[in-house]
């Protein structure tokens, strides 16, 4: 599993050797608005609203004293967006509170904040503070990782809990960024493109299929 694991990596950062955040953000806080917002939405989606929202809020204070109501007009395409609406107003305003405006560095104090689940935990720690073994469990992480045999199950703590163990933590936040790179390029979750694939050889699907 070592020499597999390390030969996937070594073939994403290959193919994707910028592993980028595919959310647009210039601030700590935007970042955790702008992944509360993917839930059930794309990134692109995302990246629509969020300019003319951070523009109409150009602070984080701004933000928490922002009408519920307005920022729901801003984020109304992105789906369930009062929920949203009120998670990411109370998230800023319990960041001014208690965290003096900045987005906390560890899994405790983030799980804390309205709208935050492990996700979106992981993502902030391996992006804003570069956490070894943060490991953002997403729809393509889960697909793919089941499909090459890395991970079992779509239930994102135990596979959170499976690709920690067999991940290098240094490496950890990267691969899911080229995971989902990887998802939307060729393991698609419909007709994946298996015949370009360059992981096909770890494949558990490619490889049924092929025998």
């Amino acid at each position: 599993m070592k020499e597999k694991v390390r030969a996937i990596i070594d073939t994403l950062n290959i193919r994707y050797p910028d592993a980028l955040c595919a959310l647009h953000y210039e601030k700590d806080y935007e970042l955790m608005i702008a992944v509360r917002l993917s839930a059930q939405c794309t990134d692109a989606r995302v990246n629509l609203i969020t300019p003319a929202l951070f523009a109409a809020y150009p602070t984080i204070e701004a933000m928490a004293n922002a009408d519920v109501r307005d920022v729901e007009g801003y984020i109304h395409s992105c789906g369930f967006f009062r929920q949203k609406a009120s998670d990411i107003v109370l998230a800023c305003r319990m960041l001014i509170e208690k965290h003096g405006g900045k987005v906390p560095g560890t899994m405790e104090e983030l799980l804390k904040l309205p709208g935050v689940g492990r996700k979106t935990a992981n993502l902030l720690l391996g992006d804003l503070y570069a956490v070894p073994g943060s490991v953002v469990c997403d729809t393509h992480c889960m697909r793919i990782c089941e499909r090459l045999g890395l991970s079992k199950g779509r239930e994102p703590e135990k596979v959170e809990r499976q690709l920690r163990a067999i991940l290098p933590p240094e490496e950890s936040s990267d691969f899911c960024h080229r995971i989902v790179l990887f998802g939307r390029e060729i393991c698609t979750a419909r007709n994946p493109k298996c015949g370009e694939c360059p992981l096909a050889v770890h494949c558990n699907q490619w490889n049924v299929g092929n025998n």
